[in-house]
């Protein structure tokens, strides 16, 4: 499990380690923060000349973890655990250091209680939704959507289907089945030209919708079915996002309006999106 948090609305790339039970933190992007560098790689050579022990346990310290860079693409980056990280800190002259410390505490402490207590995971989610703008109203989607995307893919799991690929593959199939667009195709339709844009957070209150109903009846279709494998899932995908692609004409054809449209959150608050109320006429 991976994701970006913030530190004074500067990214953080972690990873969650289920045999360790540990957070990974991408240390370029700790660096980054504490000192405002912009060559990390000489930063980090120079901060192991002046702190020789730190050069002799630096093997140690960071472990290559596979995160997300910033084209988008998978690769593996120096990351390092909380105590990792404390110990670099501990070298770096920087007036940020006491806030980032107390900071990386607090996050490493909600890890433990998101795991004693799930709802609590949801309930920051919720917060940071609220932070950027998202209405009430909006945000109760998403997150419904969130719990629905997780049921199909452990559904997935349990029916041999394959992480990464095949996952993309098949969510690939109920977007074209719903939307008419591959998920690819869907960002480039609003203009979502970077790779880490979330195309779900930049869909309205209906494109959300549609979402979970293809996926939640690719769900119950491989249940029913007991779907097996890739081939026979991605039938039951076809099939799910039909259901959706066909409700979704016929609300098109009576409303006379599009359900997609090109709006995104980055061009217009959440609000004003969604007072918008899918004006674009139906092509």
């Amino acid at each position: 499990m991976g994701n970006i948090i913030l530190f004074k609305s500067k990214k953080v790339r972690r990873i969650w380690s289920e045999p360790d039970q540990k957070w990974y933190f991408s240390i370029q992007d700790v660096i980054e923060i504490l000192t405002d560098s912009t060559d990390i790689k000489q930063y980090i050579k120079k901060l192991k000349n002046r702190d020789p022990e730190l050069r002799s346990n630096w093997g140690t310290i960071c472990t290559p973890v596979e995160m997300q860079a910033t084209d988008g693409k998978k690769r593996k980056i120096q990351a390092s655990d909380t105590e990792g990280l404390l110990r670099i800190i501990q070298s770096i002259p920087s007036s940020k250091a006491e806030p980032f410390k107390r900071w990386l505490a607090k996050v490493g402490y909600e890890r433990l209680e998101e795991i004693e207590n799930p709802e609590l995971a949801a309930k920051r989610m919720r917060e940071i939704y609220k932070f950027k703008g998202y209405s009430d109203e909006w945000i109760e989607k998403r997150m419904r959507g969130i719990a629905i995307r997780d049921e199909l893919t452990e559904e997935w799991k349990k029916r041999g289907v394959k992480e990464k690929i095949e996952y993309s593959i098949l969510t690939a199939e109920i977007s074209k089945a719903t939307f008419g667009m591959t998920p690819t195709e869907y960002k480039n339709f609003k203009a979502l030209d970077k790779p880490t844009d979330n195309l779900r957070d930049h869909m309205t209150d209906l494109e959300l919708i549609f979402t979970m109903l293809g996926e939640a009846s690719t769900t119950e279709i491989a249940r029913k079915k007991d779907a097996q494998g890739f081939p026979e899932n991605k039938k039951a995908a076809n099939e799910g996002g039909t259901i959706a692609g066909n409700a979704r004409r016929e609300l098109e054809k009576k409303s006379g309006t599009r359900v997609s449209v090109k709006e995104n959150y980055k061009q217009l608050p959440e609000i004003k999106l969604k007072s918008i109320s899918h004006k674009e006429s139906k092509k």
